[in-house]
């Protein structure tokens, strides 16, 4: 991992959001956070809408700079630690979690598709501002056209499943040339006139996203703002994008089952009451129970295991610039692919099994024990399972790397 440490200035932070002040390495930081996050939990879980309070204190935190390059103001921080951040958030509230990667995805989005130029700027504000960047790219969507008005670019329609879009300082937009039918991306202000961000969000899990819908009316785009050079899939390195975003899921999944664990684990040794028929004195030494927790675990260190594997390889394809091969770049899609599916198989079975080793009692609503449940659900469909494992199986049979685009 990198050598990173936080040491903010307090001077120019609003009192509620100031920073912490002693030297701490990012993981510590994020500790510290994940505790306060998760005695909130539950509650705003039931409620919903913009976790605001939380959002400044990672503001506040600096690690929305994690990622980025000390000469550029960040931390300097590697893949594999930044993705550990978001283990450790998601442990604790896997909806900051997702918003906290995504941002992290939206600067990864403008390294990767924009000029030196762009991205060394973007970078620097973001580092200097504790900018927070949120999605409007989804690919799947493109009720977004770009009108070309000489100068700059019209943007015009909506876009759905916008994570982390309100409250956020910057986003990360795509769009279809309404003429040539090119895929444009752009980095924008949110607060741009015309960009009307839409409190909609209210699925059943990760419920604190804000992962509604924007709608962009006669937005104007300068042609400096779009991210063409070298732009969107257009090498073996920029095409680390959505491998990239992948990993982030992978991590978030991880983190959720392991909260689920710890939260089983809870109440297996604390709650639940030994059956009678098991003749034991606990529930501890029920045979039946220690062998789902046996499962468990085997589940959890081979996601474990295939992760962080996945992310040390994300760091040396990262390493290698635009002198990535597409091998280099097919390799590191079967092994993401590979955690990403281990990680959501071990983390909804162990969601779902939970209660079968935590007993009755933690079935209490105010406990909302289920958003476990709910949240990885509602985020292992971002793209089917089903199709993840087929481009393994591509590869286990006939050598075949995955096709890159925005989802493999």
């Amino acid at each position: 991992m990198a050598s990173t440490s936080l040491s903010l200035p307090l001077a120019d932070a609003p009192e509620d959001i100031r920073p912490i002040p002693q030297v701490e390495s990012p993981l510590s930081v994020a500790r510290r956070l994940a505790e306060r996050f998760a005695r909130t939990a539950a509650e705003r879980d039931a409620r919903g809408g913009t976790p605001k309070a939380e959002r400044d204190a990672l503001r506040a935190s600096g690690l929305l700079a994690l990622s980025i390059p000390a000469v550029h103001g960040g931390l300097g921080a590697d893949w594999r630690t930044t993705l550990d951040v978001v283990r450790v958030l998601a442990c604790a509230d896997s909806s900051l979690a997702h918003v906290f990667g995504f941002h992290h995805l939206m600067l990864a989005t403008a390294r990767l598709f924009g000029s030196r130029e762009q991205w060394q700027a973007l970078f620097e504000q973001t580092s200097r501002h504790r900018w927070f960047w949120g999605n409007a790219l989804n690919p799947l969507d493109e009720r977004t056209l770009a009108h070309p008005r000489g100068a700059w670019l019209e943007f015009s329609g909506q876009k759905s499943f916008c994570s982390g879009a309100l409250d956020s300082e910057m986003l990360i937009v795509s769009a279809r040339h309404a003429e040539t039918r090119a895929f444009l991306v752009a980095a924008v202000p949110t607060q741009r006139s015309g960009i009307a961000i839409a409190d909609d969000w209210n699925n059943f899990g990760q419920r604190q996203t804000d992962s509604g819908s924007v709608t962009f009316e006669r937005v104007r785009v300068e042609h400096h703002e779009i991210l063409s050079d070298p732009g969107p899939l257009s090498s073996p390195f920029a095409c680390l994008r959505p491998l990239i975003a992948q990993l982030i899921l992978t991590n978030i999944y991880l983190g959720i089952a392991e909260a689920a664990f710890e939260d089983a684990r809870h109440y297996t040794l604390n709650e639940a009451r030994p059956w009678p028929a098991a003749k034991v004195a606990s529930t501890g030494e029920d045979p039946y129970i220690l062998s789902q927790y046996g499962e468990f675990w085997l589940g959890l260190e081979s996601a474990r295991a295939l992760a962080d594997r996945a992310a040390a390889g994300l760091d040396k394809a990262w390493s290698r610039d635009t002198g990535l091969t597409a091998t280099e770049r097919g390799e590191m899609a079967l092994a993401i692919a590979s955690a990403k599916v281990a990680a959501a198989q071990t983390g909804l079975d162990i969601c779902t099994r939970m209660f079968d080793v935590a007993g009755a009692r933690a079935t209490h609503g105010e406990l909302r024990l289920d958003r476990h449940w709910r949240n990885l659900r509602t985020h292992t469909l971002h793209d089917p399972l089903a199709y993840k494992i087929r481009e393994i199986g591509e590869w286990a049979l006939n050598r075949t790397y995955p096709t890159p685009s925005f989802y493999s």
